[in-house]
């Protein structure tokens, strides 16, 4: 399987309003994006890719002249792998209120002059997925072949399903759920909290004061990735296994392996990511409840649903359980839309969806093999 190359993120100025679900609105904002593989002449085998939490528009590919620069999904993506960019035309959008590129609280809020910080507009799933409606407009493309998404961007392939349903054929939804779990309410809050109570918070507004609040950032990477993995990898992984022959007897100090490695994620993850962001998007995800509109009832919800569906879990991901994933598929088929569901015995965790497990991969071989055909029909 051959690699994409290099890639270049393009970028949409949009001067329109976009009225977001809070009642507030974003103006005069950038949306960047990537494209990989070629529209076809009938412009119908365009695929749109969501994003999840820390990740952008930057699918796949690498960025020129950045060492460890592949896309975030580039083990799926490509020409000859499963989602073929020899027969798709794929699109990554960077949503707004992200860090990557696209206007969000590191940016200047252009009705007052200075930065966003704080006082950037929550925005929800349904407000990321009306931007990347917008987007889709100014390239020219009506009808989407798909949108796919894991975790979050599952969420928002859902949503696209609901709120335009007959701009897409396919919707892909892979390890997500139709709500967050109150447990997985908590764990963001606990998260956000670590984040907010941060010394160099500054209620948001640390910008101005020339520090980050790193601290928090870490805690709250630190909290996720334990989420993010089953306890079966954590064991195979780190076990009990001590940094040093003995024991430090210290309270302080990392004695563990598995505390060496959660806050080298911890670390890392704080020198890329930017603390309102993360209040923003985990709040996204927090909000998100379609049925909530339908009395709660999810059959309800899908009733005006028209494309074709794969839903995919895995086994041991705890914090979107296969579970959850079945009560997408239930609803479907109670609504006799055309649905495929995959449940995939994976070790990995919710961290299984970007991993390159020959069985997942298959699945979604196969089925966007059988888009591709019908693209070409």
């Amino acid at each position: 399987m051959a690699s994409l190359g290099h890639v270049k993120p393009q970028t949409l100025h949009f001067e329109e309003a976009l009225p977001l679900r809070s009642g507030a609105t974003l103006a005069n904002y950038d949306i960047v994006y990537e494209t990989y593989g070629t529209l076809n002449a009938a412009r119908s085998n365009a695929i749109l890719v969501c994003h999840a939490l820390n990740a952008s528009h930057h699918v796949a590919g690498t960025h020129e002249g950045v060492e460890k620069s592949e896309g975030w999904w580039d083990n799926l993506i490509g020409p000859g792998k499963p989602l073929d960019t020899d027969k798709f035309f794929v699109i990554g959008i960077n949503n707004p209120g992200s860090c990557f590129g696209s206007t969000g609280p590191m940016h200047v809020n252009p009705a007052t002059g200075k930065v966003y910080g704080a006082d950037f507009p929550v925005v929800t799933v349904h407000d990321w997925v009306d931007a990347q409606a917008r987007v889709l407009d100014r390239l020219g493309i009506g009808q989407l072949a798909g949108v796919l998404g894991g975790s979050l961007g599952g969420m928002q392939a859902l949503d696209w399903s609901l709120r335009y349903p007959e701009r897409l054929r396919h919707c892909i939804a892979i390890a997500t759920a139709p709500s967050l779990s109150a447990q997985n309410i908590a764990f963001n809050e606990v998260a956000r909290r670590a984040i907010i109570t941060d010394p160099d918070f500054h209620g948001g507004h640390f910008y101005a004061h020339g520090v980050v609040p790193k601290r928090g950032l870490r805690v709250a990477r630190m909290i996720g990735h334990i989420t993010y993995l089953s306890d079966d990898v954590m064991e195979q992984k780190f076990g009990r296994q001590m940094r040093a022959t003995e024991l430090g007897y210290s309270t302080q100090d990392i004695e563990f392996q598995i505390e060496s490695y959660l806050r080298y994620q911890g670390d890392k993850f704080s020198e890329y990511f930017d603390a309102n962001t993360y209040l923003l998007i985990t709040r996204a995800l927090d909000y998100f409840d379609p049925a909530t509109g339908h009395g709660g009832d999810l059959s309800r919800t899908f009733a005006s649903a028209r494309c074709k569906y794969l839903v995919a879990s895995f086994t041991t991901d705890w914090r979107f359980s296969p579970a959850r994933s079945r009560e997408i598929v239930k609803a479907l088929l109670d609504n006799k839309l055309d649905v495929s569901y995959a449940e995939i015995d994976a070790p990995h965790g919710h961290d299984a969806f970007l991993l390159d497990d020959p069985r997942y991969h298959g699945v979604l071989k196969a089925y966007f093999e059988r888009m591709a055909k019908e693209c070409a029909a």
